[in-house]
């Protein structure tokens, strides 16, 4: 039976451990990352006779590299390659929560925005129209309450196409200022030619172009793992790239 790997990720308090005990109720396991002191929580559910695993991401509010937290969110995105990389957001605040999630498709583009806790959106009044972000951003967007058990079967079917390859995106770019593209374009042939293009080219330059150098520790231990399975020969990435 096909099995395939989900990234549940979202900012803190928008429901996203809710979102994912309801999937995989006891089917769950915790541990740490790899050489880190982070909680790394994994677990299994199956929809229309398709196995999946689902990984819940530390929450964070970006995945830059300020803390521990967002780099394991980040690599995971980046040299994991989920099937799907499911993006909670808190309805109610969805400016705040919006950049995580602009983020993630700039790495990725099978990306499904899950819109939570609608049922205290509609106490307050608010309104989402999710075909209209959806078209904004590209990818499906699906509206949900985790802790009502509303929504969660139409995520799932759509999570299910996605994986199967069956929902084409155009995920949402961010555009920057005429200098910075410059520089964006400059550099990525360069990260291109190092790398190759399994990874996230345009993200990875603009952070290599913002200083950040946890993400050139991330590719080398990459490719160190690589090669020790014979899977690449001399590749290393240095700040000179």
């Amino acid at each position: 039976m096909e099995s395939y790997r989900i990234a549940l990720a979202g900012n803190p308090n928008t429901g996203k451990s809710t979102l994912f005990n309801l999937l995989t109720g006891l089917r769950q396991h915790t541990g740490n990352w790899p050489g880190k002191t982070v909680i790394h929580a994994e677990g299994e559910f199956n929809h229309k006779d398709t196995d999946f695993t689902i990984v819940d991401l530390p929450g964070t509010y970006s995945l830059y590299s300020n803390s521990a937290d967002e780099e394991v969110a980040r690599d995971y995105i980046i040299f994991d390659k989920p099937d799907v990389t499911l993006v909670v957001l808190d309805a109610t605040s969805l400016e705040r929560n919006m950049n995580l999630a602009l983020q993630v498709m700039e790495m990725t583009d099978r990306v499904i925005v899950a819109l939570n806790l609608m049922d205290e959106a509609k106490k307050k009044g608010i309104e989402v129209n999710s075909e209209a972000l959806s078209k904004k951003l590209g990818v499906p967007v699906v509206k949900i309450s985790a802790r009502n058990n509303t929504g969660i079967k139409e995520l799932l079917d759509t999570v299910h196409e996605m994986a199967l390859g069956n929902v084409p995106t155009t995920p949402y770019r961010m555009t920057y200022s005429a200098d910075i593209e410059a520089k964006i374009e400059e550099l990525s042939p360069k990260v291109r030619q190092m790398i190759g293009d399994e990874f996230p080219i345009r993200w990875i330059s603009l952070r290599l172009l913002d200083g950040d150098e946890s993400i050139l520790n991330s590719l080398n231990d990459y490719f160190r793992r690589e090669r020790k399975k014979g899977g690449f020969s001399n590749v290393s990435v240095n700040a000179t790239t």
